[in-house]
């Protein structure tokens, strides 16, 4: 059990060596932690709202908040990219070199799905995405990428799934698993398999490219983020305890 945020934890993800994890809370900080021991190894700050979501790739750390911003950065922000409304999901392509992030249908904005490729900086600079789909129906409340970057999987409020083409918006495929709304999503290493975080007090194991519901872990509290270990077979997840909690990925759910 690794307690180190002083109100409920909103996202936990592992790197891709599974040596390290992160959490993010409503507390306005990121941690990361030794995954071995629990040792706490330092804290990101910056956001001056609730942090609902964290991702990593091999250099840097990528952090959106209810501040209504998007940071990108290691120690120090490398860049910060503005929005109209709270930022609920963010994540790097497998490769780095792209970032997608949703905002909340919230304050008369509506929600988008915005796409961001770092090798440029005048959209950077412009704050400018290549690409902003937006969300009509159902704001996005989860969302992470599938394999090859060929396309995002978002989890909505509604407790529906869909998978957005990264090249044109399209969607390519819709499922609905959840009976409340979908806290968090995360795949495997390998991009195979994903898990969900619900409010319907469960966390739910899917194909990534089929969508296929694989199986399910219940709890007695409603589940606001879950992560599959990329080097044991676990899954971790995490609440409005302020803590986590280790589940066998081979042992009943």
């Amino acid at each position: 059990m690794l307690q180190g945020h002083e109100r409920s934890i909103t996202q936990i993800k592992y790197n891709r060596e599974g040596d390290l994890l992160f959490s993010v809370a409503k507390d306005t900080v990121t941690n990361v932690w030794y995954s071995v021991n629990g040792e706490r190894l330092g804290t990101y700050n910056g956001h001056t709202g609730a942090v609902w979501c964290v991702d990593w790739d091999t250099k840097n750390v990528l952090t959106g908040s209810a501040d209504t911003a998007v940071d990108c950065g290691t120690v120090r922000p490398l860049a910060l990219l503005e929005t109209n409304s709270a930022v609920r999901t963010c994540g790097f392509d497998y490769s780095g070199n792209i970032i997608m992030f949703s905002t909340d249908k919230q304050m008369g904005y509506q929600c988008f799905l915005n796409f961001f490729d770092l090798r440029d900086p005048q959209q950077i600079e412009d704050n400018q995405p290549y690409q902003s789909i937006p969300c009509n129906d159902h704001k996005i409340t989860s969302a992470a990428w599938g394999p090859l970057g060929e396309f995002v999987i978002a989890g909505h409020e509604n407790g529906e799934f869909n998978q957005f083409s990264a090249k044109d918006g399209e969607i390519l495929k819709k499922v609905k698993e959840h009976t409340k709304q979908i806290n968090d999503l995360q795949t495997s290493v390998d991009l195979t398999m994903f898990i969900s975080a619900s409010k319907d007090n469960t966390a739910k194991l899917f194909d990534s490219a089929t969508m296929d519901h694989i199986k399910t872990f219940k709890t007695e509290r409603p589940v606001n983020s879950a992560a599959i270990s990329p080097i044991m077979d676990h899954v971790v997840m995490g609440g409005g305890q302020e803590a986590m909690e280790y589940f066998d990925f081979e042992l009943e759910a």
